[in-house]
């Protein structure tokens, strides 16, 4: 086997792989001398089939196998002699004539094909000990721990239906259906749905117009959808509720104590406080670990500059470029209306694409280099925790994994790059700052996103890989109690973190 690089040029390569017509064909008689004890041709005897017979009938299947075993056995073992890691699936091309490739089924021709790829670049690892961070944390005041309780409270507290008009804080059964000009609209009809008044879960106005009515009352209520509602079909729209109330209920007090443990499955009221004291200190410690992960990155793309392999680079901007279309759509805003233009986002995301590439390879090369591994254990649970996403299709979320590899990669990366991470911690310079809960979440990341966008949903969807986890938790956490159409606008704003 001949192996003739035809380019290198930067990153990219080009090999011409030639495999001699009496190699193909040696390996042919050798595979045939393994199947012809085996075959079954009428007229013969088994084990008795003349060779001559046998690559008659099976030559050319048996040569097409061996083609394809080469092109996925050969690319590998010749990246592997050269000493080359290739960045994506190298592009593999052969001939398309069929003359040719009749010839070299039956060994009259030389197997010939070309591998296309790119290399990973080496990467002279740097000393980080220059590297100081300021690693920010919050003591959980004894408010914050009893206003998510007082939370859990409201939303596990009991109402008792009564006589009279509703008043804020009181439990309104309806039904109601929305329009727009007079027309229904999708999702702006519910039946015995149940509000609090006074909860801000719905349209501003909604709810003020419900206080005083009472069980058996017909309404008819007038809003205005706010500019940035979510849905651009009703974003700015007058809209009218027809609402019948079905049911007044009135809260019972609130209390905070052990009973109100035991409801949740506790023993004490010490005990919620304990767990909840833990959430908010975790929920906390994510947001630190957050920014001061973003503040290595920040350091070490400033430490590295080499050229990165364009493949990676494309899928990483095919990736941020559809989240971004998707985010526009759903928002009904264009380029325009974020004060760029597509062009100009196209090059703003296309750097950040690079960014993310390059640190991507730096941080493998360091866990690389400091013998940092994926146990089997944190593997399956990562692998639990995304099929406990999708209850009734375990089975199917298991087998998606077990055939998709790189969906198994996906799993493994961002344990892997947070063990790096932890590796890094040991080498560089963290200095301990106490903070408040609002300096910990003041959004400090102008700097980083791309110009001109800094201000749009798109944005926070495509900020940075190290602060994309907690914007996703974020905003999954806080839309989780939205109802149908006349969901307060606070929706949008969550989903755009």
């Amino acid at each position: 086997m001949q192996v003739i690089e035809t380019l290198a040029e930067g990153l990219k390569r080009e090999l011409k792989v030639v495999i001699p017509a009496a190699d193909m064909e040696a390996r042919m008689n050798e595979r045939l001398s393994e199947v012809k004890d085996r075959v079954r041709i009428n007229g013969f005897r088994p084990g008795k089939v003349p060779p001559a017979h046998v690559k008659k009938m099976y030559g050319k299947s048996i040569m097409a196998e061996l083609v394809n075993e080469i092109i996925q056995k050969q690319p590998t073992e010749i990246l592997s002699g050269r000493g080359e890691k290739s960045a994506t699936q190298p592009e593999i091309a052969m001939t398309e004539d069929e003359k040719e490739a009749d010839k070299i089924l039956n060994a009259q021709a030389d197997f010939e094909f070309t591998l296309s790829y790119e290399v990973i670049p080496a990467i002279e690892l740097k000393d980080v000990s220059g590297i100081k961070v300021v690693r920010e944390v919050v003591e959980v005041p004894e408010s914050e721990i009893n206003e998510q309780i007082e939370r859990i409270a409201e939303s596990t507290r009991s109402y008792e239906e009564k006589q009279g008009k509703a008043a804020n804080g009181d439990r309104v059964t309806m039904d109601y259906e929305g329009k727009v000009d007079g027309v229904p609209f999708e999702g702006g009809k519910d039946s015995n749905a149940e509000l609090v008044l006074g909860s801000g879960r719905f349209i501003p106005g909604f709810e003020e117009q419900l206080v005083g009515l009472k069980a058996g009352d017909d309404k008819t209520i007038t809003v205005n959808f706010p500019a940035d509602y979510p849905a651009p079909n009703l974003a700015g729209k007058e809209a009218t509720f027809d609402v019948s109330v079905k049911a007044v209920s009135s809260p019972d007090k609130l209390e905070i104590n052990d009973e109100l443990a035991s409801k949740l499955g506790l023993e004490s009221e010490a005990k919620l406080r304990e767990i909840v004291r833990g959430q908010i200190e975790g929920q906390f410690g994510n947001v630190t670990r957050q920014k001061l992960k973003r503040q290595i990155l920040d350091q070490m793309d400033e430490l590295y500059a080499f050229e990165v392999p364009q493949g990676l680079v494309d899928a990483e901007f095919e990736q941020i470029w559809r989240q971004i279309n998707m985010d526009l759509a759903q928002s009904g805003k264009t380029f325009e209306d974020e004060d760029t233009t597509e062009e100009k986002a196209r090059e703003e995301y296309r750097k950040l694409a690079e960014r993310r590439v390059k640190l991507g390879l730096v941080l493998s090369e360091i866990g690389e280099k400091a013998g940092v591994e994926v146990s089997e254990d944190e593997m399956n649970k990562a692998l639990y925790a995304q099929i406990s996403q999708f209850p009734g299709q375990e089975k199917e979320i298991i087998e998606y994994f077990r055939k998709t590899p790189g969906a198994i990669a996906g799993l493994r990366a961002p344990i892997f790059e947070e063990k790096v991470v932890d590796h890094l911690l040991n080498e560089i310079s963290v200095t301990d700052k106490t903070v408040t809960k609002e300096e910990l979440m003041a959004d400090d990341e102008d700097g980083d996103k791309p110009a001109k966008s800094a201000k749009a949903a798109p944005k926070k969807k495509a900020a940075k890989a190290e602060a994309s986890e907690e914007a996703s938790a974020e905003a999954s956490e806080e839309a989780a109690p939205k109802k149908k159409a006349p969901a307060k606008k606070k929706a949008a704003d969550d989903k755009a973190e």
